[in-house]
């Protein structure tokens, strides 16, 4: 009779579905709410959805218990009138956000186990969002690493930035070489962010200085219109 053959890595996880136990109503509480996103949201069902339907779904789940605090926390700061932090950089390297937030909420086995009742693979989920890597990296690390400390230390303060349409780059290696490719990181959209176009405002680029008897003018320049974007991060 042959021998067994050892499980491989992924079958061995199946068997221990869950990081940690988490309540039982929490995991249907999730499941219903990842369902309704697919649905409702996305416009999807199984038949039809791909992985990063999946991907955006559950993003939507814990993204919905972000924004409560969010929201109470704004709300605080308007009532208390804290003194506030505005940290401006050209470079936010954000990273990935999904387990950053499940792991910071407190939901990362309820959030897995669901995923598993429902046959999908956490960890393959997470690998599909790909990195905010809004500059060249190592400047941009570092605005992320203040803007997450100073949430920890619970002082009141806002990033501002630019929402670039690509990230650092894509690394590829051919022939033992590095290559670059353009980061498409918002090909597929972004359900961490939420557009403010009431915000938007014009700028200025290029152009020329007209001086005359009435004094200084900016003329012919180049008219972009800047709209926020709220990026929810916990």
């Amino acid at each position: 009779m042959a021998a067994k053959k050892p499980a491989q890595d992924h079958e061995r996880r199946k068997q221990i579905s869950i990081r940690g136990i988490a309540p039982v109503e929490n995991v249907c509480n999730i499941k219903n709410s990842f369902n309704r996103h697919l649905h409702y949201t996305l416009v999807k069902d199984r038949d039809v959805a791909t992985s990063w339907d999946y991907y955006e779904a559950l993003a939507h789940v814990v993204r919905d218990h972000l924004v409560g605090r969010w929201i109470r926390t704004h709300q605080h700061y308007y009532r208390e009138d804290p003194k506030r932090v505005y940290y401006l950089s050209m470079e936010f390297y954000m990273g990935r956000t999904l387990n950053n937030t499940m792991v910071n909420l407190g939901l990362e086995n309820a959030c897995d186990e669901a995923m598993y009742q429902l046959g999908l693979d956490i960890e393959e989920l997470e690998e599909v969002e790909g990195d905010a890597g809004l500059g060249n990296g190592g400047l941009g690390r570092l605005a992320a690493c203040f803007m997450d400390s100073l949430s920890t230390l619970g002082i009141a303060a806002y990033g501002y930035g630019i929402r670039y349409d690509y990230g650092i780059f894509e690394q590829k290696i051919n022939n033992g070489w590095q290559t670059e490719e353009p980061d498409e990181w918002l090909k597929f959209g972004n359900p961490w962010e939420r557009a403010r176009p009431e915000y938007l405002l014009p700028v200025k680029f290029y152009g020329r200085v007209q001086q005359s008897d009435k004094g200084s003018k900016w003329v012919d320049t180049q008219l972009v219109y800047a709209i926020r974007h709220t990026y929810s991060r916990f």
